[in-house]
């Protein structure tokens, strides 16, 4: 770039400071997060407000917050555009993608120089074993024990086209990308799919079998953004292309490997050897502190129970005594508890974006069940008497309701309370994967780079939470619900 034009660049960066702030967001795995830190240190470099929005679970989840305004612009691959986004594996050229692109109001910034296609990996012992090079040895090599990433188990261009394409007859398990490599170098896995500059492959000196019958198209790395994502920024992103090899990439992918480098170092070391900023120190933290994540994960789950404490008591309180319309209510609670969660996080962003917003509504959908069903059970158990001698004291329904039924059906509300939140705190950690933060943040990020410490860093928080939730309420319950029942004794 031309020192004119980079000039221009730096002029254009300052005007749109004060703008809103670019939402940089990535994928869960190790280099989604590296390029993804790279664009938000870089726009941060020319004076830009940059949100972090890192760790989003699949390009179903991230594509579609793009389109939704949630985040601005990820990195993303042509043939994962082409396959998932667009679903048209037969586009190849480039412009060709970007005219497809256009008509859903996307684009793709030029290349950043490496194509990370799939590919699949055995250790060389295996191979050597079996007698292993190209993809189509696996059809004759026996029985195998085969791990594969779920997203790839579920792509159009993954395994069952893969099994297709070269006649193997065997099935495959679901399994954690970043977990594949240590059941593959343990030996509790024959067979993995890779991305083919994962880090890992050098630290493990994994084979990566030829693909002879050419069936993986090419995943050039890029950026993938909307059509209103502003020119200047667009220049600033665009400073990154074709820098890029696949052999840099892959080293980058080693670096973070080691627990003393992060993400954001690997990524300001990328910066500052191409001389794009002038010192290495990397801007914005990528995984927050303990008492950070901790506040977060109480804010999700302590607004979305007090959402369900109200809605799920009151509506309990008005259909009690209706049969028909108490089933209804507590069908369609228990109809929710059915979808798994991260489906229910996918199938709310179209509806409410990413962030805090979906992670609290499916939360608040979580947790309405046990604080239904525990107030209408209690309320249908109370004997009529009460009930008569309230109205024949002259109280309102409300009244009775407030004053009599309420307190009554307390020791079962509280307990079914005590159970939604206990639930919320362990879903909340999947908040994460759609940019909600909280504890769940070090789990994903442990998960990318398969670092058992981070993933405690997380785990262990929210089960002490857990654990602290269900002594509260247990001393909740001694206050309220003992007192108020020696009362009755009496």
């Amino acid at each position: 770039m031309t020192r004119p034009v980079l000039f221009a660049v730096l002029l254009l960066a300052a005007v749109a400071a004060a703008a809103d702030p670019v939402v940089v967001g990535s994928k869960n795995f190790a280099e989604n997060y590296i390029l993804a830190e790279a664009a938000a240190q870089l726009l941060e470099s020319r004076g830009y407000d940059v949100r972090r929005r890192f760790g989003l679970n699949g390009t179903k989840i991230v594509s579609e917050a793009l389109r939704n305004g949630s985040v601005d612009l990820y990195p993303e691959y042509t043939g994962t555009v082409t396959e998932v986004i667009l679903e048209r594996p037969g586009l190849v050229n480039f412009d060709d993608i970007q005219t497809a692109l256009a008509g859903q109001r996307l684009q793709m910034l030029a290349p950043l120089g490496f194509d990370n296609s799939y590919a699949i990996a055995v250790t060389t012992d295996f191979a050597r074993q079996h007698e292993l090079k190209n993809i189509s040895d696996l059809a004759q090599a026996g029985q195998l024990r085969i791990g594969l990433p779920h997203e790839f188990l579920s792509r159009s261009d993954g395994w069952t086209g893969l099994k297709s394409r070269y006649g193997i007859d065997q099935t495959a398990v679901g399994i954690e990308h970043s977990l594949a490599y240590e059941a593959l170098t343990s030996g509790k896995l024959d067979v993995t799919a890779v991305y083919s500059t994962d880090g890992e492959i050098l630290r493990s000196q994994l084979l990566l079998l030829h693909d002879d019958l050419a069936y993986f198209p090419q995943y050039r790395a890029t950026f993938l953004t909307r059509d209103d994502l502003p020119e200047d920024v667009v220049a600033v992103i665009e400073l990154l292309s074709g820098r890029i090899d696949n052999l840099r990439m892959q080293r980058l992918n080693l670096e973070v490997l080691d627990p003393q480098v992060s993400f954001a170092d690997a990524a300001a070391a990328l910066l500052l050897d191409e001389g794009l900023v002038e010192s290495a120190q990397a801007e914005g933290e990528l995984v927050p502190g303990l008492w950070r994540n901790t506040r977060q994960h109480l804010k999700l789950t302590g607004i979305a129970l007090a959402l369900a404490i109200l809605a799920g008591v009151g509506v309990a309180a008005l259909v009690y005594a209706h049969p028909r319309a108490s089933s209804v209510f507590l069908y369609f609670t228990g109809l929710l508890q059915t979808v798994p969660s991260i489906a229910l996080l996918a199938l709310l962003i179209p509806v409410l974006g990413i962030g805090e917003v979906p992670a609290i509504a499916a939360l608040f959908l979580y947790s309405l069940l046990p604080i239904a069903r525990s107030t209408i059970t209690a309320l249908l158990a109370i004997p009529p008497g009460y009930k008569q001698v309230a109205a024949a004291m002259g109280m309102t329904r409300r009244q009775q309701m407030r004053y009599v039924l309420l307190p009554l059906a307390m020791p079962h509300v509280i307990s079914g309370i005590r159970t939604a939140a206990v639930i919320s705190i362990g879903t909340a950690t999947l908040a994460a994967f759609i940019g909600a933060g909280g504890l769940g943040d070090p789990i994903v990020t442990g998960l990318a780079l398969n670092d058992s410490a981070m993933i405690l860093q997380g785990a262990g928080p929210a089960a002490a939470l857990a654990i602290l939730t269900e002594l509260s309420f247990g001393a909740l319950e001694r206050c309220l619900v003992v007192p108020h029942m020696r009362g009755r004794q009496t």
